[in-house]
Order: C-alpha cells, then structure tokens, then sequence
C-alpha cells in the first residue's frame, strides 16, 4: 500500500487536533475531489513499519485527540490488510484516543454486506474505527457548512453502536 502524505496536527478531519494517514487508491474519481492525485494506487510513498512507527509515535502526545483515516480509499481490498494490522496496533497502543475514517462506500451497503470492497479484513478495519464518515463526495450537493464532511449525502456514523444494534446509528454531528 502507499501513502500521499501524513498530517501530524490536522484539525480539519476529526475532532480535535489528530494525525491524519492519506492513503493512495481510489476508484470512485467523484467529481470535483479535493484529492484526486490519491487515486492512483502508486501515488506516494510505500507504507513502511516505518510509516507505522512515525504514526504512532506521532499519536503520543497527550493533545493528540485520535487517528484520522482518508484517501484516496482506505476501503479499497488493497488497502485493507495494511490499515487492519495499522489500527489494531493504533488501538493497542493508544485505547482512549478515537479513530475516524473516510469512504465513499457504504458502511451499510458495500462494508456490511457482500460487495467488491468486502475481504477478509474489512470487519477488523470496523471493529477499530469509533466514527465513519460514508459515501462518495458529490459535488453537486456540496455544503461548506456541514461539520466535517463536504456534501450532504454524506453521513457521520457510530460505528461501533451500529454493529452492536444492527443499524445505522447517526452521530449527533451530523446536524
């Protein structure tokens, strides 16, 4: 997997002040992205323990609130086994800081059920994520003024309160 680039005080992904991992490959190419050079898969750097070793040390800090996942596509199947391994060692090392993630998937219908994007580690990348913001950026439904997402097809989700009852289970940010 590659990376474009990692933001150690970011501020605009999240709550809080958090570190922030662009992953490269994507295949939704929505209209009007704020980062389309991450959607080719060899854009960047590779992603090293290295890398892994910088994040975490990075997530020490007692001011850093969480991890922040976007892209590109973290939920694209070649990325998957390398955030897997990343956020179960985030989650090891750091239990009180939250995690968030970026997709234009579905988390209801392409992460919960069978889909091109579900592998074999797409439910451990879930069992470490707390909020998933979902669905592709459309431009046409552009909101500058939308709590941490750009469009308003978008939707903020508790993710683990949705795999404990079943359902979609909408954070109070998205008003």
């Amino acid at each position: 997997m590659n990376y474009g680039t990692i933001k150690k005080t970011d501020i605009a992904n999240g709550l809080g002040v958090r570190v922030s991992l662009f992953v490269s490959g994507c295949r939704h190419h929505c209209k009007g992205c704020f980062n389309a050079e991450t959607w080719d898969f060899n854009y960047g750097k590779p992603f090293t323990k290295e890398t892994e070793e910088e994040i975490l040390k990075a997530l020490k800090p007692s001011h850093i609130a969480g991890f922040s996942l976007l892209g590109g596509e973290p939920f694209e199947p070649e990325n998957q086994a390398v955030l897997a391994g990343l956020l179960k060692k985030i989650k090891e090392t750091y239990p009180e800081k939250d995690i968030w993630c970026y997709s234009g998937y579905l988390f209801d219908e392409d992460m919960l059920k069978e889909s091109k994007i579900r592998c074999e580690y797409t439910d451990e990348m879930l069992k470490y994520i707390d909020i998933l913001i979902d669905g592709k950026f459309i431009e046409e439904k552009r909101d500058l003024m939308l709590n941490f997402r750009g469009s308003s097809n978008q939707r903020i989700i508790l993710v683990q309160k949705s795999l404990e009852e079943g359902k979609v289970i909408l954070s109070p940010l998205n008003n």
